[in-house]
C-alpha cells in the first residue's frame, strides 16, 4: 500500500509540475514573441510599438508603452504565480522520487557517500547556483550577454560533471535542471516583480520610474527564455537511457543545451532576418551524431557498477540475501537458462506482474520479465539498461554482477534465442 500511496503522490505533484510549468514557459515564449514582433514604425506618443493578431476568432490589437501610461488601469494582470507553483511542485517532485529513496535513485552505485550529506550537497547545489548566477549577473560581465552566456554554460556543464561523480544519471539530469529552474524562478521573485512592483509605484507616485529596473528584468526575463528548452529536455531525460545512462552523460546534456539554446535563438531572432536559419539544421544535424556517438556497443563494458548494501533499503537487502547465489556466467557459451535465473534473481525482484519489491505496487513502466517470450522481446531494452548504460538494476540494489552482465551480453549478442 505505501509504494501505490507513493506512486500516486508522485503522479499528482508530477501533473501539478507540468500544468504550472507549461503555463509559465507558454507565457514566456508569448511575451519574448510579443516583444520581437513589435510595430514599432512611427508608434503614437509614448508607445513603443504595437501588434495586431487573429486568434480563436477574435482581433487583437496590444500595445506597449515606452515605459508606462500616465495612468494605472484598474485591473493589471501579473504573471507570477506560474513561476513559483513550478519551482515548489519541482522541489516537491525531488523530495517524493530522489529524497525519500536517495540510496535507490540519487546517490551513484559504488559511491561511498551518506544519503544525508548526498541530499544536503543536492539541495545546496540549487542556492549556490543563484547566488553565484546572480552576482555574475551583477558584475562587469553582466554587460556582455554573450560571454556571460558562455560563462554561465560553463560553469553548468562543470555542476554537471562534479554530480555525474557523485550521483546517479538521472539524479545528475535532475539536479542541473534544478539549478537552472531555481535560477529562473529567483529572477521572478528577486528581479522581474521587483522591477514591476517599482515601476507601478513610480505611476502611482505621479513620479518618473527608473528605467533601468524595467530593463534589468526584461533582460533577465529573456534568459529565462533561453534556460527553457534546456530544462523541457531535463524534465523528459528519465524516459532516455541513452543521454543519463552514458558514462559522458554531462558531455550529452552539453550537446543538447547547445542545440537548444540554437533553436530558441531562431526562434527568438526570425522576425529581424533569417540570418540564424540555418541553426535548425544543425540542430537536427547535431541530434543525429548525439544518436549516432551514444549507440551501445555491441561488446559489455569492463566496468562493473557495484553497489553497497549497506546503502540500501532494508527491505530490499533482506530480499536480496534471501537469493540464491547467481548461476556463474561467462561471456561465451551462454545458453538462456542461465540468463534467465540471473534475471529472475537480479530483474524481476521488481519487473513482474506481482513484484516482490516493496518499493513497487506494479511493475515500473509495465515491463515484466515473468515469461522467456517478454524476455525475449525485451531483449534490446534488457542490454540498453542492463548491459550498454548499467542504470539497471535501480541503484544496483540486487548487486547484479559484472560477469552476470557479460552473461546476458552475449546472449543477446547470439541471437537472444530462448529455446
Amino acid at each position: 500500500m505505501e509504494a501505490h500511496l507513493t506512486e500516486w503522490l508522485n503522479l499528482g505533484i508530477r501533473w501539478i509540475h507540468m500544468i504550472t510549468g507549461i503555463a509559465w514557459i507558454g507565457a514566456s515564449f508569448y511575451f519574448v514573441w510579443l516583444e520581437n514582433n513589435l510595430n514599432r514604425v512611427n508608434p503614437r506618443d509614448g508607445l513603443a510599438g504595437d501588434l495586431w493578431a487573429i486568434h480563436g476568432g477574435g482581433i487583437y490589437h496590444l500595445e506597449k508603452y515606452k515605459l508606462a501610461p500616465p495612468k494605472m488601469p484598474d485591473n493589471l494582470h501579473w504573471f507570477k504565480w506560474e513561476a513559483y507553483f513550478t519551482w515548489l511542485s519541482g522541489i516537491a517532485l525531488m523530495l517524493v522520487v530522489y529524497y525519500l529513496n536517495p540510496s535507490l535513485y540519487l546517490v551513484k552505485p559504488g559511491v561511498d557517500l551518506a544519503p544525508e550529506m548526498a541530499i544536503v550537497v543536492g539541495f545546496g547545489s540549487m542556492i549556490a547556483g543563484y547566488v553565484a548566477y546572480h552576482l555574475l549577473c551583477d558584475s562587469a560581465l553582466g554587460k556582455q550577454p554573450a560571454l556571460l552566456g558562455a560563462v554561465l554554460f560553463v560553469l553548468l556543464i562543470a555542476a554537471a560533471y562534479g554530480f555525474s561523480l557523485i550521483f546517479s544519471g538521472r539524479a545528475t539530469y535532475i539536479h542541473v535542471g534544478a539549478i537552472i529552474g531555481t535560477i529562473m524562478v529567483g529572477n521572478v521573485f528577486f528581479t522581474i516583480m521587483p522591477a514591476q512592483r517599482a515601476l507601478v509605484k513610480a505611476i502611482e507616485d505621479n513620479s518618473t520610474p527608473d528605467p533601468l529596473l524595467p530593463a534589468k528584468g526584461l533582460l533577465r526575463s529573456r534568459h529565462n527564455n533561453y534556460f527553457t528548452l534546456p530544462v523541457l529536455f531535463i524534465m523528459i531525460s528519465n524516459h532516455f537511457p541513452s543521454t543519463y545512462g552514458s558514462q559522458y552523460n554531462w558531455l550529452i546534456l552539453a550537446g543538447i543545451a547547445i542545440l537548444a539554446v540554437l533553436v530558441r535563438h531562431y526562434f527568438n531572432t526570425r522576425h529581424a532576418s533569417n540570418q540564424f536559419a540555418w541553426t535548425l539544421p544543425a540542430a537536427a544535424l547535431g541530434m543525429i551524431c548525439l544518436a549516432y556517438v551514444t549507440a551501445p556497443l555491441r561488446q559489455a563494458p569492463t566496468a562493473a557498477p557495484l553497489a553497497s548494501a549497506s546503502n540500501a533499503p532494508a527491505a530490499m537487502v533482506a530480499k536480496v540475501t534471501e537469493m540464491p547465489a547467481a548461476t556463474p556466467a561467462t561471456a561465451t557459451g551462454s545458453d538462456f537458462s542461465k540468463v534467465n535465473s540471473v534475471i529472475q534473481q537480479r530483474c524481476s525482484v521488481c519487473h513482474s506482474a506481482s513484484p516482490s519489491s516493496p518499493m513497487f505496487s506494479a511493475a515500473p513502466a509495465g515491463v515484466m520479465f515473468d515469461t522467456p517470450e517478454q524476455i525475449h522481446q525485451l531483449a534490446a531494452k534488457i542490454h540498453a539498461q542492463s548491459v550498454a548504460s548499467q542504470i539497471m538494476p535501480l541503484g544496483n540494489i540486487t548487486q547484479m554482477t559484472q560477469d552476470e552482465r557479460e552473461l546476458i551480453g552475449a546472449w543477446i549478442a547470439q541471437g537472444a534465442q530462448i529455446e
